[in-house]
């Protein structure tokens, strides 16, 4: 990729801003309204019927994430052909539905239908891409940065509310105000984002063209990574907390959302570095190299038997707030990428392909950080993620990507 010395300046339109929050508005809600329940269902499950059963609770927390790998790529099919906005209301559509199934289960057979109900919503490709749409390619990643900011951001609210609003309405009343969040989304997407342009037909041969252009394999294969490497960390982070911190689960919040609230000083400026300088490769691999560098200092941490409280606590809160910049700029730029590498006919199916990995690389990430903490203790959980983000380091070095200067039609 080519780099100039002298930075472009062309600040986001009006129309730009207003797509970016708006869009963004609908992602936050909506993964709030996911967020919200995970810290508290594995234990508030079990005042439902057959919610002693931890297999069936477990399958109920997870249901979601398997419609969604399943759904992406159809709805993002569909995005290209109907258009975006009609999509992505009947995903929100499909969403209040689940929320609602949700709210009023007496049994976890009745809570998992609703989750399933809730993930077959799965319109993260007809958003981005929406965005893609409605924003140029100078500005497209500062609009994916808001929105992959808003999902952190959102993730760490969730750590810190849910336990209060449990305690206030119980489960069943924090699916009732998650699908108050899905009425909010509904509000932003008609209201906010502006009116999505037309769509070029679609010509035979886009899906195939998308799934084996070797950019966006490379692409894809990063998200699984990724998210593989965030869901397997999660395996070991919260006994960290507890055991080397002292912080009980209740407290963890006082890390996350500081941490996540630091990245995001980091991650503005770095998106200005990919996209005013023309840096999008070098910032891509220096968020690939923190993550990497994270996962040694989490074996560095964990083997060095920190004695000192204060300490681990303060050395626990810079690495996740190290990984969560690296975490963020790559959900900004890979999406972004694919959007500008993607024909113009295939935007929606492409991001479909991305995001259907991104939801396998979530369920991998569980299933490798469970194997690795079994056999290996917590130090071959993080050395397992720092091969897997060593992997991807590689690749990136051995095969960068080469970014058009305009969206292909």
């Amino acid at each position: 990729m080519s780099r100039t010395d002298s930075p472009i300046k062309e600040p986001m339109l009006l129309e730009e801003r207003r797509a970016a929050l708006g869009l963004a508005a609908i992602f936050a809600l909506r993964m709030l309204g996911l967020f919200i329940v995970l810290p508290v269902f594995a234990v508030a499950a079990r005042d439902l019927t057959g919610g002693q059963d931890i297999a069936a609770v477990g399958l109920a927390l997870g249901a979601y994430g398997l419609t969604q790998a399943c759904l992406q790529l159809p709805f993002g099919i569909l995005a290209d052909h109907w258009g975006r906005k009609p999509v992505i209301a009947c995903g929100l559509v499909l969403f209040l539905a689940g929320s609602i199934v949700c709210a009023m289960a007496n049994s976890i057979e009745a809570m998992t239908l609703g989750r399933m109900l809730q993930g077959s919503g799965a319109i993260s490709a007809a958003i981005t891409a929406l965005v893609a749409d409605l924003t140029r390619d100078s500005q497209r990643s500062k609009a994916m940065a808001m929105i992959g900011g808003s999902i952190a951001l959102m993730f760490a609210l969730s750590l810190a509310i849910a336990p209060v609003l449990y305690g206030w309405v119980g489960l069943g009343g924090i699916f009732w105000v998650t699908c108050a969040l899905g009425l909010g989304a509904f509000w932003a997407l008609f209201r906010l984002v502006p009116a999505a342009p037309t769509l070029p037909a679609v010509v035979p041969g886009t899906f195939l063209q998308v799934l084996l252009e070797p950019r966006l394999f490379r692409l894809n294969l990063g998200v699984f990574i990724l998210h593989a490497i965030q869901i397997a960390m999660w395996v070991a982070v919260p006994a960290l907390l507890i055991q080397l911190a002292g912080l009980p689960l209740q407290n963890h919040w006082m890390i996350y959302v500081p941490a996540v609230v630091a990245s995001f000083f980091v991650l503005w400026p770095a998106m200005m570095q990919a996209e005013r300088y023309q840096r999008m490769a070098q910032v891509f691999a220096f968020a690939v190299l923190l993550i990497g560098l994270v996962q040694v200092g989490f074996v560095v941490l964990f083997g060095a038997g920190v004695d000192s409280q204060f300490l681990a606590t303060a050395s626990i809160l810079l690495l996740i707030a190290l990984f969560f910049t690296g975490f963020n700029i790559l959900e900004a730029l890979q999406p972004s990428l694919i959007s500008r590498i993607a024909p113009a006919t295939g935007k929606a199916r492409a991001l479909g392909i991305y995001n259907t990995l991104q939801s396998l690389g979530l369920f991998a990430g569980g299933a490798l950080g469970g194997w690795l903490l079994q056999t290996g203790g917590y130090t071959a959980v993080f050395t397992g993620c720092g091969v897997l983000a060593l992997v991807w380091l590689i690749i990136l070095l051995k095969w960068p990507a080469k970014v058009p200067a305009k969206t292909p039609a």
